[in-house]
């Protein structure tokens, strides 16, 4: 089997709940080698339940895979040495304690990296290791602080968090990518470094077009259901026999839907010519576009409007996002030694994400990983 570009790193994870496991998962399937460290009480995301499968989290078997776990008290004098061997010896830790929280174990980056001038150490918190060090870092508080939850909803009704906890991944990746870029900083120096990640830094800059809204151009966004602030038509819109994404990125595509639904006047109509002024006149245009969509169903005009070249989709449950991406080739499903798991997004023409151990046990290779570490 072809080794994944990670292939010899070391990561010690004193991670848990998601954005750091997410983060070590994502390694671990380019071929790092992954120790996760857990409490004698495991990570909480094996009590996150239901659903289930043979009984354990689904939860928790979704960011979990190719790792090995040991238990370590780290109040406990003797596991504390196991900790911070594994520390010593390791190429990456990633932790998401409360900052400051693992100083009293030797295991901070000032203890760490005095023994291990190598480490890539990276902590993730919710609110920086500043004044919002004390503050709980979920991602459901992120939602809401960082003005994600005032964006979506319908326009008059309440405030909605997002349907997947967005900011957690969001920063595993930011973290990932930090570690990548520490290596390769390690690699010209020698040297190792701290990368720092918090939930709020990530909500904020994944915000993207919003918070640029309100940073450069002084404008506070608000909720518009599934509408989009700067193009249209971009959002569901009726069909008779149900809803269609429509999306017209740019003229071009306008003028095709228009083709498509027989309405060739519109593109050269001076309140819808460019985006801007379709943006500016939604109110007026939304009406004709559900007028003849309304008239065929939902799956015809799919069918007619992406043999045009026009953006469109229907809404999926989970399961039909999984039948599509099978049906394009995309192979989303893969066997984590004998467990379904959602395959790694990225594709390597050399070296592959491989997986090659289902999400472990508690403790199943304490003893393994113990005895390693005393040789």
């Amino acid at each position: 089997m072809t080794q994944g570009p990670l292939h010899g790193l070391l990561v010690a994870d004193f991670s848990r709940i998601l954005a750091g496991p997410y983060a070590t998962m994502l390694l671990a399937d380019l071929g790092a080698q992954v120790i996760k460290v857990e409490g004698p009480g495991g990570d909480d995301t094996r009590t996150w339940m239901p659903p289930v499968r043979d009984g354990v989290s689904t939860y928790y078997l979704g960011i979990n895979r190719n790792k090995r776990s040991i238990a370590l008290n780290l109040k406990d004098p003797g596991d504390q040495e196991v900790a911070r061997a594994l520390a010593g010896r390791a190429d990456i830790m990633i932790e998401n304690f409360k900052p400051g929280g693992l100083a009293r174990f030797g295991l901070d980056f000032a203890s760490v990296s005095a023994v291990n001038e190598k480490i890539v150490y990276a902590s993730i918190s919710g609110f920086g290791s500043g004044a919002g060090a004390d503050l709980p870092g979920y991602d459901l508080m992120v939602q809401a602080i960082s003005g994600l939850m005032s964006l979506t909803g319908d326009p008059d009704g309440s405030p909605y968090r997002a349907g997947i906890s967005v900011f957690d991944v969001m920063a595993g990746m930011h973290a990932t990518i930090g570690i990548l870029a520490a290596l390769r900083h390690r690699g010209e120096t020698g040297r190792g470094q701290h990368v720092e990640v918090n939930l709020l830094s990530s909500a904020l800059s994944g915000l993207v077009n919003h918070s640029s809204a309100y940073v450069a151009g002084g404008t506070i966004p608000f909720r518009m259901g599934n509408a989009h602030p700067s193009l249209f038509p971009y959002e569901p819109l009726p069909c008779a026999d149900g809803e269609l994404i429509v999306i017209a990125g740019n003229d071009g595509q306008f003028r095709k839907l228009c083709q498509v639904l027989d309405l060739p006047e519109l593109p050269d109509d001076p309140r819808f010519g460019r985006n801007q002024d379709r943006t500016a006149n939604r109110a007026e245009l939304r009406p004709i576009l559900v007028d003849r969509l309304s008239r065929r169903g939902k799956d015809e005009w799919f069918r007619d409007l992406l043999a045009a070249g026009v953006p469109c989709a229907p809404i999926n449950t989970i399961d039909g996002g999984v039948a599509l991406a099978e049906e394009l080739g995309l192979n989303p499903v893969i066997d984590a030694a004998g467990v379904p798991a959602v395959r790694n997004p990225i594709t390597f023409s050399e070296t592959p994400a491989a997986y090659q151990l289902p999400p472990p046990g508690l403790d199943e290779h304490g003893e393994e990983i113990r005895a390693w570490l005393k040789n």
